[in-house]
């Protein structure tokens, strides 16, 4: 296990091309590029438009709008290390 903290959850590439469903679906309220996602916590993606955050389990993003809305209300800091099982 590498408990390296700066390496990334998951590749690059993939997170370069994620993005929210929910905001996807609502792209005219978010403009140009919407549901861009960042890492917090280096075990979730949390996107600003929608709110939602989604959890990283084993190097998966479970990028499922019920799951992303499950944690809307949690602030960042404390979003549970690592997420909890479905």
């Amino acid at each position: 296990m590498n408990d390296n903290t700066n390496e990334m959850p998951i590749s690059p590439e993939l997170f370069e091309i994620l993005r929210c469903p929910q905001a996807v679906q609502e792209k005219e309220k978010y403009g140009e590029d919407p549901g861009r996602l960042r890492i917090v916590k280096n075990s979730w993606l949390v996107c600003d438009d929608s709110g939602l955050k989604y959890p990283i389990r084993d190097g998966i993003p479970v990028m499922l709008i019920d799951e992303g809305q499950k944690w809307a209300n949690t602030p960042d800091e404390d979003l549970p290390v690592p997420p909890p099982a479905a």
